[in-house]
């Protein structure tokens, strides 16, 4: 009876395919989809994803398969992502090339085919941000979805390398939900054990309501009996049906083992191994020999390396592998080059049925093989494939450089964790691996820059041979690249204690440069003791580029102190210092420090030139891990210098470069850093759209709480305490078991004080202050004055709460001390210094008005419409209070353009001090005044409107200058007002007075 070892018909799976099918609906409707399929093995998950692919492809999709690839103990460092470009390419040639264009550089080093792939950059290590390239790969889908939908499919996660998972990961999270692009994901279920790395990633996985899951069960009883016929021709004898289906326990596989067996005589083997090799046994020696030899070579071998390893004519290797593709055993790869096994459970069989030194000797003549002739295989999977024969061959003299140059090409594919764990390796084979083998390794980044000719003895890499020391130092920045930033400061410690600072003090240096990075980028603190202890080590040393990066890190965080002297000299040693020795990378960055330092001296207009100059040479050269920072800091240096409409330019320009180079992160910033120029401007609600996108992209703790913060004060600008206290919670909880970077603190405590004065809480006010204080980085100068108005606000508008008399003197001295040290050599700064002066002057008394004109005409020009009706509001009050012939009316005009403004910006809780200012004083601040209304029936004691006023304060407990100073009258005034109404109520005191006005709800119930 002629047998098939797949059945024709479909068996089992129809829910499972509709499910499949209704995503790629949803998918073709413009939802992006993600599908991750689990099973045993042999379970039918290959089989599922063909029937889907067919349905797909009938359907107009454009289809692409990429797998993982077993190989050693690592899988190939982003195969399935490299099969699935591969596969775009072939179909779609010009067209992805295309839509890769922006920029193709870096995608070169996943795909050849697309370019030249760019080099190193020169002088330093290649920092590139691998983010940016998964955001390049996941706009390049999108783009590619724009024209038909996309459905993509990678196989064996079980075997994924981490850089694919993480890639996965980001781009399940970021692509647009609006991209025709359907993603399937299979894998292996009863291979994840408790420490699988595919476990965590799951995990996430379920999190993610944007991902849905199928897991795949066995087959029923009939379904078997349904296969078996499929596989057949005819429907299987009952007997037969159910010795299958108890053996195979509904398995896929193991039913197509089990009814295919040519001999069934032979009867059920027990054992799992011994099932699948029953086939393989039967089969002429010569072929089990290419079995074995195609087994070792790993999921896949390329039909040219297959014929030197295996050693045989080329007539017999083809007829070999004729009978075991006809024993259906093996199968053509997809590109026709090579040869697979059929299935993965078939190849672990024979792999394992092999002798240890079988093994080894099989590897080893692949790894020969491929030194002979590297071009037998793909040029992208020559250094992995190469260090894993040598590693199984045992040979670790051969190993130690096979890896070590695995691990440079890991890096230049963007792998960078597994580049860590070939680096890992690599330490590993160390010790083992001969001295005479070590000697001629030379270091993938040199990175101490010892001056020619002094060199200290053991100094590994410097000028010589790779060392034990390099390979730690390039482990630390793999696993920064990474995101391993934990792993990256173990790394770093360790060094640090085997290493002899005094005799190999750039050494030292480096790995102590490396922590203080760290530090700051976990918002575990600022890292200035890690800097402090590398300035020590460089001191006195002849330059370096070790010795120039510590001075343009340290220039940078001193920059933070403020631009005195010995910041701007610090800085330009560092510039001068780097250009000395070459480090053109740092010397760009200690200019870009230079320049900061220079805007917030004043010279904002000569710091904005140079900062756009460095930013045409960081284009220019290519450096993308310092792109960020100018697109960023530019924007902020012009916001902070009142330069508004200039800053929302550059900000435009800077997301178009961010999109560009793929830099999410440096979205985010400038997405923040639009929010903020949005609120100043009174453009409240674009400026909630901006914040919403700046937390959409954030990819890190630092984004995320700027983008966090924001959002917190324009809710509280708005009065939605709520809001702005959910925003402060969250930030300070996360923030509470750390050292808070100082932008943070700054203006979270900005935060929390408008939610002090909200509240009406003047002590914590003043408590949050003083915290602030003790960290205070005076360099934030912009955002200090918004800490320090805010203060000065709370303070002012603190009068008459309880207990907000006691502490305000010791707190407006530590206001003013805050303002004196703060520049006022720009004019937004001018206008804040008047503003806060005025608002401290209020604080204390009203008998001394500041000059409020001199505030509100400093800010009137600078697009700041909050801050000009605050300028108004305190004006108009201390108009009212100096009672000058006309302050009625001019107080009313300041009042009516505040009131306009609040009302613009939904500004709810200034917009009410302006209107109970206007209430108490008796000012209309209608635009058309309103006649006036009839006599109220209840005036039946004849009361002046003015005594009702008076009737009420009385009533809520005020004294005659309590009143006086509530209604903008003398004291002796308000003393007249009293004895009239105790006359005409006839009662002879203030209670009685109050006691009648309660009874007989004479006047309205006044908030206290």
């Amino acid at each position: 009876m002629e047998t098939r070892d797949v059945s024709p018909v479909f068996v089992g799976r129809k829910a499972e395919l509709a499910e499949l099918v209704e995503a790629l609906r949803r998918a073709e409707a413009g939802v992006s989809q993600a599908v991750v399929v689990g099973g045993e093995a042999g379970i039918g998950k290959t089989r599922l994803l063909e029937e889907f692919l067919a349905v797909a492809g009938a359907a107009g999709a454009t289809t692409a398969v990429g797998a993982s690839v077993e190989l050693g103990a690592d899988g190939l460092p982003f195969a399935p992502l490299v099969g699935l470009l591969r596969s775009l390419h072939r179909q779609l040639g010009p067209e992805l090339v295309e839509a890769a264009s922006e920029p193709t550089g870096d995608l070169t080093r996943l795909l050849p085919e697309l370019g030249e792939a760019p080099g190193h950059l020169a002088g330093g290590v290649d920092t590139v941000d691998r983010a940016r390239m998964f955001e390049l790969i996941t706009r390049l889908f999108e783009r590619l979805s724009q024209r038909r939908t996309l459905v993509l499919v990678l196989e064996d996660l079980h075997w994924s390398d981490r850089s694919t998972r993480e890639l996965l990961a980001f781009f399940f999270r970021s692509v647009h939900p609006g991209a025709r692009v359907m993603v399937l994901c299979s894998y292996r279920a009863d291979d994840i054990h408790r420490r699988h790395p595919l476990r965590p990633f799951l995990a996430e996985l379920d999190r993610l309501r944007t991902v849905q899951r199928i897991e795949l069960t066995r087959l029923s009883g009939d379904e078997v009996a349904a296969q078996m016929a499929g596989i057949l021709g005819t429907p299987p004898e009952a007997t037969l049906a159910a010795s299958v289906f108890a053996r195979s326990d509904g398995n896929p596989f193991f039913v197509e083992e089990l009814t295919v067996d040519p001999d069934p005589a032979r009867g059920l083997t027990e054992s799992l191994r011994d099932l699948l090799l029953v086939r393989v046994e039967t089969l002429p020696e010569q072929v089990q020999d290419v079995l074995r030899v195609v087994a070792v070579g790993g999921s896949s071998v390329e039909h040219a390396l297959l014929a030197r390893v295996a050693g045989v004519p080329e007539p017999e290797l083809l007829s070999a592998l004729r009978d075991a593709v006809g024993a259906r055993l093996l199968a053509a790869t997809d590109d026709a080059d090579g040869y697979r096994f059929r299935h993965a459970l078939t190849r672990e069989a024979v792999t394992d049925d092999l002798l240890p030194g079988e093994r080894a000797r099989l590897n080893r003549r692949y790894a020969t093989a491929l030194e002979a002739e590297p071009g037998l295989i793909a040029a992208d999977e020559l250094p992995t494939r190469l260090a894993s024969y040598w590693e199984c061959a045992g040979d670790r003299a051969k190993a130690l450089p096979a890896v070590l140059t695995a691990s440079v090409a890991a890096g230049r594919r963007f792998a960078y964790a597994e580049q860590l764990r070939l680096l890992e390796r690599a330490q590993e084979l160390w010790d083992a691996a001969p001295e005479e083998v070590r000697a001629t390794l030379r270091p993938a980044q040199p990175m101490w820059g010892y001056p020619a000719g002094e060199v200290p003895d053991g100094a590994g890499g410097a000028n010589g041979p790779v060392g034990w020391v390099d390979l730690q130092a390039e482990a630390v920045v793999a696993a920064s690249l990474a995101g391993q930033y934990d792993r990256a400061n173990a790394i770093c410690r360790g060094a640090l204690r085997e290493l002899d600072e005094i005799r190999l003090p750039l050494h030292a240096a480096w790995f102590w440069v490396q922590r203080a990075g760290m530090a700051e980028r976990e918002v575990r603190g600022d890292g200035v003791h890690e800097l402090s202890r590398a300035q020590e080590l460089v001191r006195g040393l002849p330059p370096s580029e070790v010795h120039a990066r510590v001075l343009a890190l340290t220039a940078a965080w001193h920059s933070l102190q403020g631009p005195g002297p010995e910041q701007l000299e610090q800085a330009e040693r560092a510039v001068s210092l780097a250009r000395l020795v070459g480090a053109t990378s740092t010397e760009l960055y200690a200019r870009y420090t230079l320049a900061s330092l220079q805007a917030d001296a004043g010279d904002s207009a000569g710091a904005v030139v140079e900062m756009r100059s460095v930013l045409r040479t960081v284009l220019d050269r290519g450096e993308v891990s310092l792109l960020g920072r100018c697109l960023v800091n530019l924007s902020a240096v012009l916001a902070d210098a009142g330069e508004l409409r200039e800053s929302l330019i550059s900000i435009a320009e800077g997301i178009e470069l961010a999109d560009r180079y793929g830099l999410e992160e440096t979205k985010s910033w400038l997405q923040a850093n639009l929010a903020f120029v949005l609120t100043l401007q009174g453009r409240w609600d674009e400026a909630g759209s901006a914040l919403d996108q700046a937390r959409r992209q954030a990819r890190s703790p630092h984004s995320e709480h700027v983008s966090r913060i924001l959002a917190g004060q324009l809710a509280a600008l708005r009065g939605d305490v709520d809001t702005a206290r959910e925003a402060a919670t969250a930030v300070r909880t996360k923030l509470s078991a750390d050292r808070v970077r100082a932008t943070f603190e700054v203006e979270l405590a900005r935060l929390e004080i408008d939610l002090a004065l909200l509240t009406g809480e003047p002590q914590r006010s003043r408590d949050i202050l003083r915290s602030a204080r003790s960290d205070l980085q005076l360099g934030l100068t912009q955002l200090v004055w918004g800490l320090v108005s805010s203060a000065a606000m709370a303070e002012a508008e603190g009068r008459g709460m309880p207990g907000a008399d006691e502490g305000r003197p010791e707190a407006v001295a530590l206001i003013r001390e805050l303002t004196r040290s703060l520049p006022r050599n720009l004019p937004i700064r001018v206008a804040l210094g008047l503003l806060v002066d005025a608002q401290l002057y209020r604080a204390e008394s009203r008998d001394r008005p500041p000059h409020w004109a001199e505030a509100v005409d400093a800010i009137e020009p600078l697009d700041l419409p909050h801050h000009l009706a605050e300028a108004r509001y305190g004006w108009a009050e201390s108009l009212l209070a100096a009672g000058e012939p006309d302050a009625r009316a001019r107080a009313a005009e300041q009042l009516r353009a505040a009131r306009e403004t609040t009302l613009a910006l939904g500004a709810a809780p200034l917009r009410e001090r302006v209107e109970r200012l206007a209430q108490r004083a008796r000012l209309d601040l209608s635009a058309r005044p309103e006649p006036k209304a009839a006599p109220e029936p209840g005036d039946t004691f004849g009361l002046t409107p003015r005594e009702r006023d008076v009737l009420g304060l009385v009533a809520a407990g005020r004294s005659n200058r309590q009143i006086a100073e509530e209604l903008f009258i003398s004291p002796k005034t308000a003393s007249v007002h009293v004895s009239n109404i105790l006359a005409k109520l006839e009662v002879t005191s203030r209670g009685e007075a109050a006691a009648v006005a309660h009874r007989l709800r004479m006047v309205p119930l006044r908030p206290t």
